[in-house]
């Protein structure tokens, strides 16, 4: 029997794609090592946290996985430590370019290596220019002692307003990127406040109630809690109770079975029963009539529901998370929503600022939102005239109203790359 050419040999390894899990999240980072990676012929899977990167892992068996100094939903070391009990024979490697303790060195660590240094090399390189072109001086950080991984410089951020002012928001974003959570935009001390209670309070079955104006993000919020919770994988079901008429809310929160009203020409699923074991989010809570809000106390006390027009009661495993523009403990105390169930609600509060309340936040808001609406088109800039008119404006519609006077201003702009005060347009903004 003749010998089998190397070639032959070869192109029958690489049936099988080599397949790596990248957790971090900083997409920009993700993106870049993820591009890297492809380069050679690997086949990747990003991940925005701990939760995620297992996820992945369980669905794809990779040879290896690489993450990130710092998850945004779980503790690094019990990370590492729980992963490499789970997957042994998983090449772990951390972004700091070492292996996690004990994690098997597997045949393409170099391979693997190579593109996580050179994908942090433009990281680098933007993180040192910002803090130079500042006038900052940058001190060495010494290496720890002991398996812990290192703390990378934090990939870079791209800017869409561009010149100082990107340069200036790049640093500004640097030490504090590390602190929120990627959904909430912003680093100032309101906004990496809620961050911290969201990862405190995420884990557990704590109800939660987020209270915030008009559109300051509470939906955010409650994302950003369903995602890092165990229950992330099971529904995120919302609700907004002020856009169903009062008749129907009832039926559209428990569910009804066939014939139980005029037109229920079929039964239907209740948003409770449809989020069993996993989320449901009520926005809008303090608009729930009076009548149906002992009706939600029952299911939030026992956990059981009755559908409109049935006898028998379902047992539901969900966690609440409710929201309002209102300031319900004073409306629980004038009577207008229920004590009871405010108190069964708002075991853990997290308060949503205005826009107003944080305007050193507007620059990173406005590439968020640049950068969102340029997904399928190039990314338009800013000009400075136009960032100190966005700057003067009050907003009361609040960052809903700053994505919208921006997604008009990049309408109104048509083919030019820069959007100008001409652009900004308050007058016809959508609430």
């Amino acid at each position: 029997m003749s010998a089998v050419p190397v070639s032959v040999l070869t192109s029958r390894s690489r049936i099988r794609p080599r397949t790596a899990v990248v957790a971090s999240s900083d997409r920009s980072f993700r993106q870049k090592l993820s591009q890297e990676l492809s380069g050679l012929r690997w086949q990747v899977r990003e991940a925005e946290g701990g939760a995620q990167a297992w996820a992945e892992a369980e669905a794809a068996a990779p040879e290896a996985v690489i993450v990130d100094s710092w998850l945004p939903d779980l503790d690094l070391r019990e990370f590492l430590a729980d992963f490499r009990g789970s997957f042994p024979d998983v090449d772990l490697i951390t972004t700091a370019g070492t292996g996690a303790g004990e994690s098997p060195r597997g045949p393409y660590r170099q391979e693997l290596l190579y593109a996580l240094r050179s994908s942090q090399e433009t990281a680098m390189a933007a993180w040192r220019g910002a803090a130079a072109a500042d006038g900052e001086e940058l001190e060495a950080i010494p290496p720890k002692k002991g398996p812990q991984p290192e703390v990378c410089a934090p990939a870079p951020i791209v800017h869409a307003a561009g010149g100082a002012l990107a340069v200036s928001a790049a640093k500004q974003s640097a030490p504090a990127a590390a602190e929120r959570l990627p959904e909430l935009v912003g680093n100032a001390p309101c906004m990496l406040e809620i961050s911290r209670r969201v990862r405190l309070v995420a884990p557990r079955m704590t109800p939660v109630l987020i209270e915030g104006p008009t559109g300051s993000g509470k939906e955010l919020v409650a994302e950003a809690l369903h995602r890092l919770s165990s229950r992330s994988r099971k529904p995120f079901v919302a609700l907004n109770c002020a856009a169903i008429p009062e008749a129907l809310l009832e039926a559209e929160l428990f569910g009804h079975t066939r014939g139980a009203f005029t037109g229920a020409v079929q039964g239907r699923t209740g948003r409770i029963e449809a989020a069993d074991g996993g989320t449901l989010f009520l926005d809008e809570i303090g608009e729930m009539p009076l009548g149906l809000q002992s009706k939600l106390l029952r299911f939030v006390e026992c956990g059981e529901l009755q559908r409109v027009g049935d006898n028998e009661t379902v047992k539901v495993d969900v966690r609440i998370i409710a929201a309002t523009h209102r300031p319900l403990a004073e409306h629980a105390q004038s009577g207008l929503f229920r004590s009871d169930l405010y108190y069964r609600l708002a075991v853990f509060l997290i308060r949503t600022p205005a826009l107003a309340d944080h305007p050193q936040d507007l620059p990173l808001l406005v590439d968020h939102f640049l950068g969102k609406l340029g997904r399928d088109t190039p990314v338009k800039r800013i000009d400075e005239g136009a960032l100190g008119k966005l700057s003067a404006h009050d907003w009361p519609g609040n960052v809903r109203e700053l994505e919208h006077v921006l997604e008009r201003a990049v309408i109104l702009a048509g083919e030019s790359p820069v959007l100008t005060s001409r652009e900004i347009d308050f007058g016809t903004a959508v609430n």
